[in-house]
């Protein structure tokens, strides 16, 4: 038998596996619009970095989604419906994930070979993602369900606040890769062709990820400098609520940097402002609504 606790961390740890894996394909598709050679691209491949993009942006909700349940709605504590979530949104995150993948790959192999072969190289990549991903896991099909100790736990607090920190090293891959492309576009020919107003939101979405990483990089801090590393249910409050409260500045960031990749894209505020409140009310959904009334609905049962 595993131990809940157990397979709650190796879920968080493969969570962030797969964020990293994501990492650079998300700076890349946010970079790809202030690089030269975006502008010789074809108007469809334009389009369809910005589908990467959105496709992305999803995959990234949900894989961050489970930690902020786990914050929310179990305050640290294992679970085995927190398991099951752990395991259907990294199942989701793989399908928009696989698609921004093969989509990438034929933009950047339109470009340089031709339509044919980018169009061959993206099915392809897509193609093998799913039989990786999800066919290899379907022949094998041996989730073995039953082999955990109980339904809940009441989670050692060494373990909680272990939990705690690996939730924040599963978040901050994005806000690593958003926080290298705002920096650098703003040093870009790009940049200064932009319209003052994407060039303001970009400005404030940096500071938006600059606040994220900052929260996220806290708790480790505390635990260093103010706890000596030590396990504290002081530490545990300070480092949950640092984790939970930096995904909402990552969220108008990522949010925000949406917005202009698709002014440069489109050339259409509109489009720029719908892409952006779709994408914002996607992740606000999945960090905070959906927790905070799983929350409100466990509590009602429970009374």
């Amino acid at each position: 038998m595993v131990k809940l606790d157990r397979r709650i961390k190796t879920a968080l740890d493969e969570t962030r596996l797969l964020i990293l894996g994501s990492q650079v394909l998300f700076g890349f598709l946010f970079e790809s619009v202030f690089q030269k050679g975006f502008e010789t691209l074809s108007t469809a491949s334009q389009h369809l970095l910005g589908a990467a993009l959105a496709l992305m942006v999803l995959s990234i909700a949900c894989l961050i989604a489970p930690s902020m349940q786990h914050r929310i709605v179990e305050t640290g504590q294992s679970t085995r419906r927190l398991e099951r979530a752990a395991t259907v949104f990294a199942e989701w995150s793989l399908l928009p994930f696989a698609a921004s993948l093969g989509l990438g790959i034929f933009v950047v192999f339109e470009r340089a070979f031709g339509t044919a072969t980018g169009i061959v190289t993206g099915i392809a990549s897509t193609v093998s993602a799913g039989l990786f991903w999800f066919g290899l896991a379907w022949r094998i099909g041996d989730r073995r369900a039953g082999n955990v100790t109980a339904d809940s736990t009441t989670t050692a607090l060494s373990t909680r606040i272990e939990q705690m920190l690996t939730e924040a090293r599963v978040i901050i891959p994005g806000c690593q890769a958003l926080l290298g492309f705002q920096l650098i576009a703003m040093l870009t020919q790009a940049f200064d062709q932009l319209p003052d107003t994407a060039k303001v939101i970009h400005a404030a979405g940096l500071c938006c990820v600059t606040i994220s990483t900052i929260l996220l990089m806290t708790p480790a801090a505390l635990h260093r400098e103010s706890f000596g590393g030590n396990d504290s249910e002081l530490f545990l409050r300070l480092g949950a609520g640092f984790v939970v409260a930096a995904t909402l500045p990552l969220a108008l960031g990522v949010a925000a940097d949406v917005y202009v990749v698709f002014v440069r894209i489109t050339h259409s505020t509109a489009s720029a402002i719908a892409a952006s409140l779709v994408l914002l009310l996607a992740m606000l959904s999945l960090w905070y609504l959906y927790p905070i009334w799983l929350r409100a609905r466990q509590r009602r049962a429970d009374a």
